[in-house]
């Protein structure tokens, strides 16, 4: 006996629609029996993980700060997933637009006279270095056939290693008392903030219009097409005339884009100067996001507020209720598996075929 999965046709709406929320609702049944476990009521672990950090309005500035770079990431992560490419690299990414904005912030620190030229200057140098970063595992798959998964996260680990060398060295504050970090950040090279004394920023702004515009482009535009056939039936695609190639590089440029810009807003926003570490593992979750959210635009912004609310609930369950933080992960984790199975069994029926298994 072997076990086949046959198509269903066509899915209705409703199942798409409720699919991803019964996944969650498994996905805290499951997480609660872990807590039950640990000795934690799963009513207080809920209320501390899911009530509490959308009752406060501090706790919802944050959670907006955290789903801005996820949503941005993972929106530009959906252009290469939409068409069967797989790039694991954004952290680098993230890490490289961050590193090379920031020098921009650096180098005209204490400029006198005109300045507003500056913050658009390292959000364009940002978006670029991402871009360049990507196209290195671009290129060798196009060039030389070489895994883009293997190049683009081997790259996360240099971008890391680059970053710290730059904070410990030369671009350390010379008046900072050997810390390893840069000076702080004119108000030139920061991004505004939207309320007078609050912490919300303008970077999310520039992830809404991100969102807004893939979303376009996705749906609306030729290139969109393109991407989804290539994924889908790349054979179809090359007989239509769709270059892969060239599809391939234009992809990792929007998602290495993207990345590059995220890292360059989270540093001229929340952080305000490089240092050592910039980023908690952003590029690496926004792959999650990207697939909760099916690789659509408006589905990665849920998405992405979902997540956001579980880390900030998380580092107060940490506190409150002494679980660890990494059974926040691990339910992020699981979340992501239930729902790609809700996907699997929504699109496929189980059928039992006599024989042996292949």
């Amino acid at each position: 006996m072997r076990l086949d999965l046959v198509p269903r046709g066509r899915r209705s709406a409703l199942s798409a629609a409720l699919s991803p929320a019964l996944a969650f609702l498994a996905a805290v049944l499951v997480g609660g029996i872990a807590v039950a476990l640990m000795g934690v009521s799963p009513a207080a672990a809920f209320t501390v993980y899911f009530v509490a950090p959308l009752s406060d309005l501090w706790s919802l500035q944050e959670i907006a700060l955290k789903a801005a770079p996820l949503a941005l990431i993972a929106t530009g992560l959906a252009f290469c997933y939409r068409a069967n490419l797989w790039n694991i690299g954004a952290e680098g990414q993230f890490v490289v637009g961050g590193l090379a904005g920031g020098i921009i912030a650096i180098a005209t620190h204490g400029t006198e006279g005109a300045t507003f030229w500056i913050l658009p200057a390292m959000l364009l140098t940002g978006t670029l270095a991402g871009l360049a970063y990507a196209m290195i595992p671009a290129l060798l798959r196009v060039k030389l056939g070489v895994s883009e998964i293997l190049t683009s996260l081997m790259l996360v680990y240099v971008a890391e290693l680059l970053l710290d060398y730059m904070a410990r060295g030369p671009l350390r504050d010379p008046a900072g008392y050997n810390f390893p970090q840069s000076v702080t950040f004119d108000d030139a090279a920061r991004l505004p903030y939207l309320m007078e004394g609050d912490t919300l920023h303008a970077g999310v702004l520039v992830a809404l219009a991100a969102v807004l515009l893939a979303a376009l482009v996705l749906g609306r535009s030729l290139f969109g097409f393109e991407m989804r056939l290539v994924g889908a039936s790349p054979r179809a695609a090359r007989f239509a005339g769709f270059g892969e190639a060239r599809l391939t590089l234009m992809a990792f440029a929007i998602s290495g884009g993207a990345a590059g810009l995220a890292g360059i807003v989270e540093v001229a926003g929340k952080i305000g100067q490089l240092q050592p570490t910039i980023s908690p593992g952003y590029g690496f979750t926004a792959i999650i996001v990207a697939f909760l959210g099916r690789l659509s635009p408006v589905g990665i912004l849920l998405a992405a507020l979902v997540i956001a609310v579980t880390t900030i609930g998380g580092e107060a369950a940490q506190i409150d209720l002494r679980l660890p933080l990494d059974l926040t992960r691990a339910f992020q984790g699981l979340l992501l598996g239930l729902v790609l199975a809700a996907d699997v069994f929504t699109r496929f029926k189980v059928r039992l075929v006599p024989g042996a298994a292949r």
